[in-house]
């Protein structure tokens, strides 16, 4: 699969989890965070589709097991990859 399905893929799974996904063009980086009680995920659009993926998979790899388990296959496999590194 190619990284811009998977970045999709990945984001479709931080709005399932309840994450407000802004896409912004920062230059500096991004991320998850929690404002006001809101999860939000902030991607920055200046970094490649890779990089910007990574910033998804480190925003949702916090889920409990249980949840992750109902990822898509590709993205759980991502995380899996991330956790053995």
């Amino acid at each position: 699969m190619h990284t811009v399905e998977l970045l999709e893929q990945a984001l479709a799974t931080a709005r399932q989890m309840g994450f407000l996904v802004r896409e912004e063009w920062l230059g500096t980086g991004g991320g998850g965070c929690v404002l006001r009680g809101r999860r939000y995920l902030i991607v920055d659009l200046a970094l490649n589709h890779r990089e910007q993926l990574e910033q998804v998979l480190a925003a949702i790899s916090e889920a409990d097991e249980q949840t992750i388990l109902q990822f898509p296959a590709p993205i759980r496999e991502l995380l899996d990859q991330r956790r053995a590194a």
